[in-house]
């Protein structure tokens, strides 16, 4: 029997089951921060993936994969950021909400703060939406701010599956390179949430490059080309105008099979992590105060017993 459910089955996020942060009560929490102080931190958003794909595709293909690792490892899942950043050639597109970059890192920002406060400090962001540039700001902007010990990381999940993203003659599963809402990521729509999928509605489309091949990287940096496709402004054509379907390639290709290896990869990778970081620093253990910030001993002391607990709470320091 396969370790990994695919097809995935949803449920979860209003279930009474011990995934989600949020439909748990302040007991629940005290109890589970006793044995796993890992949160897992979707970052999805609300775009147009054309008349076979929902809106929320971003969001679900986190949230899926979430779920499966909290269940394997007893870590917990924050429900999802349902709103993201887009990079520019993304302006105008019916059913695209875009939030702006500083905004959203600024949110993220207060959403860790929030979480180190509540006692889970050691947080994974788990994100496949094109919002590279924004992320990691916003744990720089947390580290910078509060600067008090923990782990805030950010994996990328599709950078998980590595060659299994690629075409065929890379070693991949695929007849078309990745680019967006195309067959490797309905593939993936297929594999985690196909119950929301319309198959049926699925049309093709061509990308609309405005340079020449062998410069700009693909969505799964899997291409060639140094420059990552988020550092480049001219480089393709505004959707709204190019590929107003909603898809940039052939979804019509798309088989859940196709995305299997990937998404076990990613899977089994997401599970690594929290058990390294859990091996390394066993709930309720930090990394040393005395290596990571010159804040006064004593008001680090004071937030990581929390404000419940005879200590302070994370916003003494700043807010």
């Amino acid at each position: 029997m396969a370790k990994w459910q695919i097809p995935a089955k949803g449920g979860n996020m209003e279930a009474d089951n011990g995934i989600y942060y949020q439909n748990m009560t302040n007991r629940e929490v005290e109890e589970r921060l006793k044995k796993n102080d890992v949160i897992l931190i979707p970052v999805g958003s609300t775009e147009n993936h054309g008349p076979n794909s929902p809106y929320g595709e971003d969001t679900y293909l986190d949230t899926r994969l979430c779920e499966q690792v909290a269940k394997a490892t007893g870590c917990t899942v924050a429900q999802p950021i349902w709103y993201g950043s887009h990079p520019y050639h993304h302006l105008g597109m019916p059913g695209t909400i875009m939030i702006p970059e500083e905004t959203l890192a600024d949110y993220l920002c207060y959403v860790f703060a929030g979480f180190w406060n509540t006692g889970f400090r050691k947080m994974i962001v788990v994100n496949g939406h094109g919002q590279d540039y924004v992320i990691p700001l916003a744990i720089h902007k947390f580290g910078k701010k509060f600067q008090v010990p923990g782990i805030v990381l950010y994996v990328h999940f599709w950078n998980c599956a590595k060659e299994q993203l690629d075409v065929k003659e890379n070693g991949g599963p695929y007849n078309t390179p990745f680019i967006h809402a195309d067959e490797v990521e309905q593939s993936w729509s297929l594999a985690l949430f196909p119950e929301f999928c319309k198959q049926e509605y699925a049309v093709k489309t061509k990308p609309s490059p405005m340079l020449p091949p062998g410069h700009i990287n693909n969505s799964a940096e899997r291409g060639v080309g140094p420059i990552k496709w988020y550092n480049a402004y001219g480089s393709v054509g505004m959707e709204c105008i190019c590929t107003p379907e909603g898809v940039i390639g052939d979804p019509t290709q798309a088989d859940a099979e196709k995305a299997r290896e990937g998404v076990e990869r990613t899977l089994n990778y997401l599970e690594k992590l929290v058990n390294d970081i859990l091996e390394k620093y066993p709930a309720g253990k930090l990394p040393p105060i005395e290596k990571v910030t010159q804040r006064k001993r004593e008001d680090i002391e004071a937030v990581i017993k929390g404000p419940t607990k005879g200590g302070r709470h994370i916003y003494t320091l700043t807010y």
